[in-house]
């Protein structure tokens, strides 16, 4: 870059005008790829003082990683890591009604895809670290920023990161939560349930076996009685309430003059922490759907578990000092991988989670000011406290 962004504003800008769009699915563009975007926060992380690596995960998709000076510490032990998390890729732009890369100021806000999700939590984390560069190194811990790729689809930056590079003390993953401290959120199991049957003649459909039928029963006992088991053994979460299932997609058969030899639903489930410890997502669903039908098959896509970090963390309780209040989360995000690996993590950044993915995705300017101002404040308060 040719000078530093003057404000968080501006970097939040020159951010959302660095396309970096998940190639997968239908990316609305065919600027793809994180790379752009790894490479503008590597320049502007050497500028705060850091040592930088692009470490990539897919060809030309890294992770970037940075790691600050940190001084000994007085005692001479080892100190506490944490490192602060957002994603660089964004959703796909297709159907946006705004220019999705222009960062346009007006109204009092940001405008541009990755404004709200999450270019923006990454601006204010990145001005942060910027402004109390000449501190960091004698804290009491030490602090690494990593921007993850391919955050919006199959989280495959963060499982490369925790497979090596954790665990960390803490880690404080990047999203839009009005500045509120995620500490819990559900986890996501999506599967395929298939039915199975013999195909004849759909003129004597006795003679066959019609899978679409069995199906439907098995549609309506998972509508109805696997619904209230889900609240029974997962229980009503306090913050995140009862597990659920949406029945997304359904699929069967060939001709409407052949009786269906096969049909397949696929089920999107949304996991609380309570039911991913009385057997989770996946044994609870192949049990009920061997239960209504024994010749069916389940056949999972990868999952992602609920975060559950305690609340009582040293961590935690110093962002809900600063006044980033506990919350849940019914949506899931790289946090849950770190957590899985032994890396205690949450979510926080400004920005409302009602604003990411829309056609019209834009962050409020004073959110973005606001939400860098409270990220240095934590970082601050690191040095201030005997708690951690």
């Amino acid at each position: 870059m040719s000078s530093l962004p003057a404000n968080v504003i501006e970097l939040c800008q020159a951010l959302v005008r660095i396309p970096s769009v998940n190639p997968d699915g239908d990316p609305g563009t065919p600027h793809t790829g994180e790379a752009a975007c790894a490479a503008y926060i590597q320049t502007f992380l050497e500028a705060c003082g850091a040592s930088v690596t692009l470490e990539e995960v897919e060809p030309n998709r890294p992770n970037v990683i940075g790691r600050f000076p940190s001084l000994p510490s007085a005692d001479g032990k080892k100190k506490p890591r944490i490192v602060f998390a957002p994603h660089t890729d964004t959703v796909s732009v297709g159907g946006m009604t705004i220019d999705p890369f222009s960062g346009d100021l007006r109204d009092g806000c940001l405008w541009g895809r990755g404004a709200s999700d999450t270019k923006g939590p990454m601006a204010a984390m990145l001005w942060a670290l910027y402004e109390m560069r000449s501190l960091i190194p004698a804290l009491p811990v030490e602090i690494h920023f990593v921007g993850f790729m391919s955050e919006e689809s199959a989280q495959l930056g963060s499982q490369h990161f925790a497979a090596h590079h954790g665990p960390y003390d803490f880690a404080i993953i990047g999203e839009p939560t009005s500045l509120k401290t995620v500490f819990k959120h559900k986890g996501c199991l999506w599967a395929d349930i298939h039915t199975h049957g013999v195909a004849v003649h759909g003129a004597t459909p006795e003679r066959g076996v019609n899978a679409i039928v069995k199906m439907a029963n098995l549609v309506q006992a998972l509508d109805t009685t696997f619904r209230k088991q889900l609240v029974t053994l997962g229980g009503d979460d306090e913050w995140l309430g009862a597990s659920t299932i949406n029945l997304g997609m359904i699929r069967g058969g060939t001709r409407s003059n052949i009786v269906a030899d096969h049909c397949t639903l696929r089920v999107d489930m949304r996991t609380t922490p309570g039911l991913n410890d009385n057997g989770g997502a996946l044994k609870t669903l192949t049990d009920f759907v061997y239960q209504i039908d024994p010749t069916a098959t389940v056949s999972p896509l990868p999952e992602t578990y609920p975060l559950n970090t305690d609340a009582e963390n040293p961590f935690v309780q110093q962002l809900v000092r600063c006044g980033a209040d506990l919350t849940g989360a019914p949506w899931f995000c790289d946090a849950a991988f770190l957590a899985v690996a032994g890396t205690p993590a949450i979510a926080i950044g400004p920005g409302s989670i009602a604003q990411a993915h829309t056609k019209d995705e834009f962050i409020a300017t004073q959110d973005l000011l606001d939400g860098a101002e409270f990220l240095q404040r934590f970082i601050a308060q690191l040095g201030n406290s005997n708690r951690i």
